[in-house]
């Protein structure tokens, strides 16, 4: 953290500015919830073009969250600050794991868990773009399944996020309709299977 800092203090406004941003996104947005819309797209012969999907997400710290795809299919990922849900209505499955184990290094953990993200990604400027400040975050953990992550900020919240898989995928985020530090009912985040669901469960 100490050598961040220092870092900081030499590089460009622009650095210091998406950090900061960062930083104070996590230490003063303790819950928020709005709209995402997810344009995924890979690479090679297998692929077969962008794919685009839509939703809402809640969240509270530490941890919690509720992220739902309402089109153009559905899918329910809830989060209650130790386990993660996975719920595929087509298909009635229930996917249950450790939240430690499930997010390690993840998209997740940076916007919905702690302030403790430079433990986990080494973290530098990636400028200005599109009216937004970047950062551009690498984990430090081999066994994290993306290569980078980009986060883009305008006036201390955060409305796109790109990341890029070690497969070639890449997956761009834009958020908006941000309400933040609401009341959220804890319910929310605890997730029940329906009845009749397969329910699979990682112990």
């Amino acid at each position: 953290m100490l050598l961040v800092l220092l870092l900081a203090c030499s590089l460009p406004v622009a650095w210091a500015d998406s950090l900061q941003q960062l930083r104070d996104f996590l230490t003063q947005t303790q819950s928020a919830r709005g709209d995402f819309s997810e344009t995924s797209s890979g690479k090679g012969p297998a692929s077969h073009g962008p794919q685009r999907r839509h939703g809402t997400f809640e969240f509270a710290r530490p941890g919690r969250f509720r992220w739902i795809y309402t089109n153009p299919y559905q899918q329910t990922i809830v989060s209650d600050g130790s386990r993660l849900t996975v719920y595929d209505p087509d298909l009635n499955q229930v996917t249950i794991k450790k939240l430690k184990g499930a997010i390690p290094a993840s998209p997740a953990s940076i916007l919905f868990g702690s302030n403790e993200f430079e433990r986990d990604f080494q973290v530098s400027s990636d400028g200005e773009r599109d009216g937004l400040e970047w950062i551009l975050a690498t984990p430090k953990s081999q066994d994290s399944s993306f290569a980078r992550i980009r986060i883009g900020f305008r006036d201390g919240l955060p409305v796109a996020m790109e990341l890029a898989d070690s497969f070639g995928q890449t997956t761009e985020l834009r958020f908006s309709g941000l309400q933040r530090n609401q009341r959220i009912d804890p319910a929310r985040f605890h997730f029940d299977p329906p009845k009749g669901a397969d329910v699979l469960e990682d112990q």
